[in-house]
């Protein structure tokens, strides 16, 4: 049986058609029935008049409850006077697929914070929002572009193991687990396996997978589990390559968002996608923390020399005030808050050749450029108290010719969050994964 998708209707004006999908609502009056049906693009009313001839289909919808699954077949009518969308489904037969409890466990209309862990707990009924369906769409189609920049620029995709013998970052926020005897670690990041790819002479790589951090934090923006989007290119000269072929590959992907969904993301969620200017605003650390003191804010000698969110967000405000770009580089971070790996430098060592990106004032990107020189590296990783054994596999990338090389990675979550206005990435993730959420 061919069936029709809802939001096409309109196209088969007097025609007879079949619809499936989920019943929204059902009224049933004295002397007429209504009942809104919802399927992955739209929703439709469906007119079934109460007549004698009518009579078993009367009884089928009289039985339907919210949430059942149905398919539904009749003549379409197109009527301005019609609330929802000018348009109906006048019924000739209605074939109940699945009831549906008649007890729903959540409101499916009520999307708020208060109610944010039941609808979690529930989250196959949550997904069922045209608002929470609109957010995969945009994924699917944001990453789709991703790759096909990646592939229009002679980017190779890899896959990394995600089961390690020894961390792929630091010590901290690890998930460990028994692995025939020994201790295994889940990947905190692709990075190793990046930077093996070009030792290997890939020369452009990236990777879209899972990434594991044992982080306890509770926070809007934080996951045990995400995807991440990680890219690595060899024959660079600075970082600034780095965040230039980011910068493009960022306004890449928004254009195409913006061309297939900026109208209903406007309508839904009444946000604005905005395709970035190039090239994007860039701060030296010490200039951000400038910027930061001048709108009264000290960041906490915590930090280490880092930035915290409230920071991030006044940078954030910055960037709009001043270029009103929604994306800002703040660049050249203290060697104390980065990896080994990461090179520094010539004229000042404490320094870093890497960057992070923020984007409506949310730190989206950590990037650099890699040392990639065998005795500079080896000795950083002594610096900073590593043994260098359990990374040996990792630093023989180093001698035998790896060329100059720098990359960033990138949570999608954080990515939607931005692009689609959501507080917490909680509401951006198919499945969330907390410290106080392994279910369902």
């Amino acid at each position: 049986m061919k069936y029709t998708k809802i939001t096409d209707l309109k196209k088969h004006d007097g025609k007879s058609v079949t619809v499936r999908g989920f019943v929204k609502q059902v009224r049933d009056l004295k002397s007429i029935q209504f009942l809104i049906v919802r399927d992955i693009t739209e929703s439709v009313q469906v007119t079934v008049f109460k007549t004698p001839e009518n009579a078993e289909l009367n009884a089928k919808i009289a039985a339907l409850t919210q949430e059942s699954s149905v398919i539904v077949t009749g003549k379409v009518h197109v009527d301005a006077f019609v609330k929802l969308n000018g348009v109906e489904l006048l019924a000739a037969d209605a074939v109940c697929v699945n009831l549906a409890d008649n007890n729903l466990p959540l409101d499916l209309t009520d999307f708020n914070e208060s109610n944010r862990d039941l609808r979690l707990d529930w989250r196959f009924l949550d997904l069922r929002s045209k608002e929470h369906q609109l957010i995969f769409k945009v994924q699917t189609t944001a990453e789709a572009a991703m790759r096909d920049f990646w592939r229009k620029n002679d980017f190779i995709e890899i896959h990394s193991p995600k089961l390690m013998g020894n961390p792929s970052e630091s010590g901290a926020e690890l998930f460990s687990l028994d692995y025939f005897g020994r201790t295994a670690y889940l990947s905190q990041s692709p990075q190793f396996y990046k930077q093996m790819a070009i030792a290997a002479g890939f020369e452009r790589v990236f990777e879209v997978g899972p990434v594991f951090r044992a982080d306890p934090s509770s926070t809007n923006r934080h996951a045990t589990e995400f995807t991440g989007l990680d890219a690595e290119i060899a024959w660079i000269n600075s970082h600034e390559d780095v965040m230039k072929n980011e910068e493009e590959w960022i306004a890449y992907f928004l254009a195409a968002v913006k061309k297939k969904h900026g109208e209903e993301i406007k309508a839904v969620f009444n946000r604005e996608v905005v395709v970035p200017a190039l090239p994007f605003p860039r701060l030296t650390m010490e200039q951000a923390k400038e910027v930061i003191r001048e709108k009264g804010y000290e960041v906490p000698a915590s930090t280490k020399g880092d930035l915290d969110p409230p920071a991030e967000r006044l940078l954030g405000a910055w960037a709009m005030e001043k270029y009103g770009h929604e994306f800002v580089f703040v660049k050249d971070y203290p060697a104390a808050v980065r990896p080994f790996y990461h090179m520094r430098h010539e004229k000042n060592p404490g320094l870093t050749k890497s960057f992070d990106l923020l984007w409506n004032g949310i730190e989206i990107t950590t990037g650099a450029q890699r040392e990639h020189r065998y005795d500079i590296v080896t000795a950083q990783a002594r610096e900073k108290g590593l043994h260098l054994e359990p990374i040996q596999s990792y630093l023989n990338c180093f001698r035998f010719g790896c060329p100059p090389h720098g990359g960033f990675g990138v949570g999608l979550a954080r990515i939607l969050m931005n692009l689609l206005g959501y507080a917490n990435l909680r509401e951006v993730a198919f499945i969330h994964r907390g410290q106080d959420r392994l279910f369902p």
